[in-house]
């Protein structure tokens, strides 16, 4: 995704993962856990909405590097990794790359292959809002 910020407040704004509920259409809080600057190790709990059922997964930030952000998400069912790279594009403006992969346990893994084309819809509603809400105001 191209947006007309610069990669530094790109990244200073996706580093902190409270701000998913202005982005991704399934969240529906995101508190942080923790106090303090957003560094490596910090910690969210974030509810979202899948399917009509609210869920919550505790994630902490593994990675915070210039140009890049890795957050992974925990519950009993599901690890979830969103991985973010971020640069300057050519001409101006920045760069993102997002990836979100999930892997199940237990019995959701069952589930998984059926579950496909919905976490793709979601991929595809936060590849479209992420872009408006980081060139916003």
């Amino acid at each position: 995704m191209r947006v007309e910020r610069s990669a530094e407040e790109v990244l200073h704004y996706l580093a902190d993962f409270a701000n998913t509920v202005e982005w991704d259409p399934g969240t529906e809080a995101c508190v942080r856990l923790d106090g303090g600057p957003v560094v490596r190790g910090a910690q969210w709990r974030n509810t979202s909405r899948f399917r009509g059922r609210l869920t919550e997964l505790t994630y902490r930030l593994e990675r915070y590097d210039p140009g890049r952000l890795v957050f992974v998400g925990r519950n009993r069912t599901v690890t979830a990794t969103d991985d973010i790279a971020v640069r300057p594009a050519d001409g101006g403006g920045t760069l993102v790359h997002y990836r979100a992969s999930l892997r199940f346990h237990g019995f959701a893994r069952l589930a998984a292959p059926f579950l496909r084309g919905e976490f793709e819809g979601l991929a595809d509603a936060v590849a479209e809002r992420l872009p408006r809400v980081l060139t916003g105001p």
